[in-house]
């Protein structure tokens, strides 16, 4: 294939997966709201089975058949791996500011690339490695500065911690996209995504779940959509590039995310 025709192969995984970033960054600000109201833990559950009930019964209205034992235990990891990167992304976004916080988890597609290459087979190119190598030194520059103006308070540190557990989480979430990705829809990805997350979240529910208030209902509810939005058209994007050729688009969340820290 020449160029020009895999430049153009790529240019609709590509601007899906933009969109996918956009949507997921647009929730991110409307779960700051809810995780401030009502702790990390109900908000993420919450949009979880709110994602779930979206997601769910339109897989379902499809007449799917039940996926095979290999994608199955993909739904699984992912769904695992989602709901604590979730749980602890949300925490972090309690302690710092949406643009940082988000900024911080750019390390995850410099993981990612590497664990593409180890866990997927992908050749990586030079154009990856320089993409991934530039947010690693803005993740730096971020964290030195913070640290330069003595602003690295103890709420500030848990803050720092939670989201490098959740970057960690996130890279490897990247690569069982991709499997997953190669073995099932966008829809029953997405259904899987949320209804796992839920019930592993689920488990500390008579323990830790707070009631939202009315008044951040809405919120919920539109973080929930975006979840599904996003999660669809990442799953289609996937399925259709190598994670290496769609990991620097993770770096446009930055813009969606002082963007929308602004407005909210």
């Amino acid at each position: 294939m020449s160029e020009s025709h895999a430049n153009r192969a790529l240019l609709a995984p590509f601007l899906a997966a933009l969109a996918g970033v956009a949507m997921l960054s647009l929730m991110d600000a409307f779960m700051k709201g809810a995780s401030l109201a009502v702790g990390a833990y109900s908000a993420a559950w919450l949009r979880a089975v709110l994602a779930t009930a979206i997601a769910l019964p339109l897989w379902l209205l499809r007449r799917p058949t039940w996926p095979d034992r290999e994608t199955l235990k993909l739904h699984l990891l992912r769904g695992v791996c989602s709901a604590f990167m979730g749980l602890t992304f949300f925490f972090a976004l309690t302690k710092l500011p949406i643009a940082e916080t988000i900024a911080i988890s750019f390390v995850a597609p410099l993981i990612a690339l590497y664990l593409a290459a180890i866990m997927l087979g992908e050749k990586i190119t030079r154009r990856a490695v320089v993409a991934s190598l530039v947010s690693f030194v803005g993740t730096l520059v971020i964290v030195g500065a913070r640290l330069g103006q003595g602003r690295m308070d103890a709420e500030a540190a848990i803050g720092f911690v939670a989201i490098l557990v959740s970057t960690m989480l996130y890279a490897l979430n990247f690569i069982v996209i991709r499997q997953q990705s190669q073995r099932a829809g966008p829809l029953e990805v997405a259904a899987f995504h949320g209804a796992v997350s839920a019930t592993i979240l689920g488990l500390a529910a008579p323990w830790f779940f707070v009631a939202p208030p009315a008044e951040i209902q809405p919120g919920l509810l539109a973080a929930a959509v975006l979840t599904v939005g996003g999660a669809i058209a990442i799953a289609w994007a996937y399925a259709r590039a190598e994670a290496q050729a769609l990991l620097p688009v993770e770096y446009s969340g930055f813009c969606w995310a002082a963007l929308f820290g602004w407005l909210f």
